[in-house]
C-alpha cells in the first residue's frame, strides 16, 4: 500500500514525496488507518520497522496549528530517543507553517525549555522525569492533549518509570487516544494497557529476520579483554561497531585504549553532557567514528541501524538484554556479527543466549601474537558548524557551500545532521581542515558561522 492512497493533507503528502517515501512498511500499513480513526492501539514491532512515522503522520494530520498549546504528547525512555523522534516529526511536518515540536528531556538546562514553552507549542516529546518536573513547576499543561504515545513502552517499564507514567496520566484528559509501541508484549505491558487504554487494538508485526552469527571468544581474565577487542576490530575491520560495557568508567577506558591503538572510538554513557552525547552520536552515525563504546542505558533508542558488528565487552546475565544488544546487527535480511568476550567461568551464560535466540554460539579462541593489519585511516571527519535549524540553515545550503563555493565533490560530503543551533557534517578526512578554513573565511546562506573540525 502506498502513502498516496491515504488521502492525507497535501502538506504531508508533499513531504513524503520529497523524502521518496512511497510504499508503507507493515506496521505503517496496519497502524496508520487505525490511529486516524482515533482508536487506542498497541503496536508491537522492532526498531527500524517505521513505527515513528506510523504514529507521527496521524498526529500531524490532527494538529490545529493556530492553537499553540500541547495537543499531542510522545513519552520516550531516553533523551536520545526524544531527539530522534522529535527530529522525525519535524522532518515530516516541515511544510506545516509554524509547527512547534518541543523536547522536554533531562540532561539539559530547564530554563531554555521553560522559555520555549512560554512561546507556545503543539507537540511535546518528553522523558517522564523531566515532564513531571515541568508539571510540578506548572510550566506546561496537558489538559488539552488529544493523543499520547508511549514509545518503547517496554523499556520505560524496565527502567522503573511506571510510577512517573501514572503521575503524567493523572494530568491528561480522560477523553484521549492512548497509543503504546513496544518491542515485546508481556504481562506487564498488558497490565499497563488495562490501566490506561480503552479497548485497544493490537497490531503485531513479525521482525524481518536477517542472519546474525554469534561468537564467543574466551579470554584469560578481564584485563585481557581490551587487547582481545583491539585484536577483533583489526581482524574483522568492520565499517562500524557498537561495544557494550556495564560501567561508565569502562566505556571511557576502553575508548581511550582503542584510540591509542589508532582506532577511531568514542564513549557514550550517562555522565556525558547532552552536547557531548549528541556530538559522539553524530560522529558515529556519519562514519567519522567507527567504534562506539556504550553502556546499555545510553545505547537504548540510538538512531543507528544496520550495524555490521556488535561486541559484548561485558557479558550480561539477562537474556533479554543480550537480545536487545545483538538485535542491532543482522537485521532486515542483512548479515551481522555479534561477539561476546568472556572468561571460562562465563561460558555458562551462553546456554541462556542460545536458548533465547535459537542460534548456536560458536566458541573460539584468539591468538594475541598473530600479525594483523594496522587500523585503516579515517575516511571521514566531522565539521561542527555553529548554526542550525533556527538560523534557517538547510542541508542544501551546506552542500551548496561545500560543493559550489569551495569546489568539493559531492562524493566528499557525507551525512548532514542539523540541530537547532548547530550542524554536524561528514566530509572527507583529507579535506576537512581546508573545508573548515574556507567556510570560516566565507559564508553559508549569506552569513558567517564558526566552523571547527571534530577530532
Amino acid at each position: 500500500m502506498n502513502f498516496s492512497q491515504l488521502s492525507l493533507p497535501p502538506a504531508l503528502l508533499d513531504v513524503l514525496s520529497e523524502l521518496k517515501l512511497r510504499a508503507m512498511t507493515e506496521i505503517q500499513e496496519q497502524a496508520i488507518p487505525l490511529l486516524r480513526q482515533g482508536l487506542d492501539l498497541i503496536g508491537q514491532s522492532q526498531t527500524g520497522s517505521g513505527k515513528t512515522l506510523a504514529f507521527a503522520l496521524p498526529l500531524l494530520e490532527r494538529i490545529q496549528l493556530q492553537q499553540r498549546y500541547p495537543q499531542a504528547l510522545v513519552l520516550c525512555p531516553t533523551r536520545e530517543l526524544c531527539t530522534q523522534v522529535a527530529r522525525e516529526i519535524r522532518k515530516l511536518g516541515r511544510r506545516l507553517p509554524g509547527l512547534q515540536v518541543q523536547i522536554l528531556s533531562g540532561g539539559q538546562p530547564i530554563r531554555p525549555q521553560i522559555a520555549a514553552l512560554q512561546s507556545g507549542m503543539h507537540i511535546a516529546v518528553a522523558t517522564p522525569g523531566r515532564l513531571l518536573d515541568h508539571l510540578d513547576r506548572k510550566t506546561v499543561s496537558l489538559h488539552r492533549v488529544k493523543t499520547v504515545v508511549l514509545d518503547e513502552a517496554d523499556r520505560m517499564l524496565d527502567m522503573g518509570f511506571l510510577e512517573d507514567i501514572g503521575k503524567v496520566f493523572d494530568g491528561l484528559p480522560r477523553a484521549r487516544q492512548t497509543v503504546f509501541f513496544s518491542a515485546t508484549f508481556d504481562e506487564q505491558i498488558e497490565a499497563v494497557s488495562r490501566r490506561f487504554q480503552r479497548n485497544p487494538v493490537r497490531v503485531t508485526v513479525a521482525e524481518v529476520k536477517g542472519s546474525c552469527r554469534q561468537l564467543f571468544y574466551e579470554v584469560a581474565d578481564d584485563d585481557q579483554k581490551a587487547d582481545a577487542l583491539r585484536w577483533l576490530l583489526l581482524e574483522q575491520q568492520p565499517e562500524s561497531a557498537l561495544v557494550f560495557v556495564r560501567l561508565r568508567a569502562t566505556a571511557n577506558g576502553v575508548a581511550e585504549q582503542l584510540a591509542h591503538a589508532g582506532l577511531s572510538a568514542d564513549a557514550l554513557h550517562g555522565d556525558l553532557e547532552q552536547f557531548d552525547r549528541d556530538r559522539a552520536l553524530a560522529r558515529f552515525r556519519n562514519g567519522s567514528t567507527r567504534v562506539l563504546v556504550a553502556t546499555d542505558v545510553a545505547a537504548r533508542g540510538l538512531d543507528v541501524l544496520d550495524l555490521p558488528m556488535v561486541v559484548n565487552f561485558d557479558m550480561t546475565s539477562q537474556s533479554d538484554t543480550y537480545v536487545h544488544r545483538i538485535g542491532r546487527t543482522g537485521r532486515a535480511g542483512k548479515s551481522g556479527l555479534a561477539i561476546s568476550l568472556g572468561t571460562a567461568r562465563e561460558q555458562a551464560k551462553l546456554d541462556t543466549y542460545e536458548s533465547q535466540t535459537g542460534v548456536a554460539v560458536e566458541r573460539l579462541g584468539y591468538d594475541p601474537d598473530a600479525e594483523l593489519a594496522t587500523a585503516p585511516p579515517a575516511q571521514m571527519s566531522t565539521l561542527h558548524i555553529w548554526g542550525g535549524r533556527k538560523d534557517k540553515i538547510r542541508p542544501g545550503d551546506i552542500l551548496g557551500a561545500l560543493t559550489g563555493d569551495l569546489g568539493m565533490s559531492a562524493q566528499d560530503v557525507g551525512k548532514i545532521e542539523i540541530h537547532d543551533r548547530l550542524c554536524y557534517v561528514a566530509v572527507s578526512a583529507a579535506l576537512a581542515r581546508e573545508a573548515a578554513r574556507k567556510l570560516n573565511a566565507g559564508q553559508i546562506k549569506g552569513r558567517k558561522f564558526r566552523v571547527v573540525v571534530l577530532d
